[in-house]
């Protein structure tokens, strides 16, 4: 048999609640710290840019949290979203390894960032807010939050990273077409904007730059608060449907993952499909391969260094231990917008320190090459971001083929790359090429790591 294998949830089977790993993790993450004051910051501290639901999400141990109504209504229109088993693809490989995939991209904006942007609108909206600011990369928590904006009626003002606002004018379009305001970044708007402007006009902007525009927005209006869609717990948290849902269709398909593969920016798709999987491991479940997959060109994990840092570039944001690259470091523009962000996930970095996971890094020549073959396998076209998990993913299936091991490997394809067909042309046309970080750049950017004793 070689067709590939489609596993489907009822309806009924939609999770009820989210798994919060906090319950589980043998040492407590780091305290967040205020910028100011370099203490631990108080819910209080939080309130000008996040409802109150949100920061109690955002420091909660509760293991279970329960999903609203009106969210699991709207998740209906895509989720449960499905598994497939990758018969052509391990045919194509010759390999004896199984290979599954979680397909985020049946999305209404093509990726799994709704399952963040509209828990994070509903409780904005339950809250009274109207007016929701918020970053993106490569566009697809741009339109996501545009999309749950425009379903809960708020209005939606996006930053977008400017080498993606140049790259992806489709996924500009989508906000667009759900109401939403995208401003390339760094811009005019803000005072954090013309300062990078005014050191750089040829600035091609990062998430950190975007984030900083976008606080910004948020700190100084009353009538408008922030949205983020990775490295925070909360968003982490919403996303854990993936793997939620994940775990019942791989009993379905009578499997069990030996290694699960997910691509990593700032880390809210890898912690979906991994964290509950991982959760089981530390409530005495059996051991497992996690590998967090980023871009060679923005190493955070790799080579970045385990810290306080700002999330932010002009270090409004409060001061969290993660992997860094370092605030003011700017990648350069490779295709995977998504992924170019100097830090990761404080949960995401706690699970690689406690050695729960592991980082490898990779090239996009590669990526692109694997996403192709995928493609011309499986049928499905997946974003440059995600083109990072199936490329280890493949690499994995080879080294079950070359020793000789029967291995289940679970990825998650986070979602489609209908929008990035100029990135896919520029590959064919071998105009792409692999890019590198400026090492003396890092190294200024990680001597800047501000000073924090704890």
């Amino acid at each position: 048999m070689t067709d590939s294998v489609k596993y489907v949830l009822d309806e009924g089977d939609l999770p009820t609640s989210w798994y919060n790993i906090a319950a589980d993790l043998p040492q407590p993450l780091p305290p967040v710290l205020h910028p100011g004051t370099k203490q631990p910051i108080t819910p209080d501290d939080l309130a000008p840019l996040f409802p109150p639901a949100l920061i109690m999400q955002e420091v909660s141990t509760e293991r279970e949290i329960d999903i609203p109504d009106v969210v699991r209504d709207i998740y209906r229109q895509w989720r449960p979203t499905p598994l497939y088993r990758a018969r052509r693809l391990e045919k194509a490989l010759d390999t004896p390894a199984k290979l599954y995939y979680k397909y985020e991209g049946v999305s209404p904006t093509g990726s799994h960032k709704p399952n963040t942007a509209v828990p994070q609108a509903f409780y904005n909206m339950d809250a009274g807010i109207k007016k929701l600011s918020t970053e993106t990369g490569a566009g697809q928590w741009g339109s996501s939050l545009a999309f749950a904006g425009a379903l809960l009626g708020l209005e939606v003002l996006v930053y977008m990273v400017k080498v993606s606002f140049g790259h992806k004018p489709y996924r500009r379009a989508m906000m667009q077409a759900f109401g939403a305001q995208c401003l390339a970044s760094p811009s005019d708007t803000t005072r954090s904007g013309r300062a990078i402007l005014e050191k750089d006009p040829d600035c091609l902007g990062s998430l950190g730059i975007a984030i900083s525009e976008a606080v910004e927005i948020a700190a100084t209006r009353d009538d408008t608060m922030y949205a983020l869609g990775s490295v925070l717990n909360h968003v982490l948290l919403h996303q854990t449907v993936i793997g939620i849902e994940a775990m019942k269709q791989l009993e379905q398909a009578g499997d069990d993952p030996d290694v699960i593969v997910g691509c990593t920016g700032g880390g809210s798709n890898f912690a979906g499909i991994a964290f509950p999987f991982i959760g089981e491991q530390l409530r005495g479940g059996r051991q497992r391969k996690i590998l967090a997959v980023e871009p060679a060109a923005c190493p955070t994990l790799t080579r970045g260094k385990l810290a306080y840092d700002f999330g932010d570039t002009a270090h409004l944001t409060p001061l969290v231990k993660m992997h860094t690259l370092g605030s003011t470091f700017v990648p350069p523009g490779f295709h995977a917008g998504g992924l170019r962000y100097h830090g990761m996930a404080p949960l995401v970095s706690h699970v690689v320190d406690l050695g729960l996971v592991e980082a490898v890094s990779r090239h996009q020549m590669g990526c692109f090459e694997a996403g192709v073959l995928c493609a011309r396998t499986e049928g499905i076209l997946p974003a440059p971001e995600a083109n990072h998990a199936v490329r280890v993913a493949i690499d994995e299936a080879l080294r079950c083929k070359e020793e000789g091991k029967s291995e289940t490997i679970l990825f998650n394809l986070c979602g489609h790359g209908h929008f990035d067909m100029s990135a896919y042309q520029a590959y064919f046309n071998g105009e792409l090429e692999d890019l590198h970080y400026d090492e003396g750049e890092l190294a200024m950017a990680l001597a800047g790591l501000p000073s924090v004793t704890v």
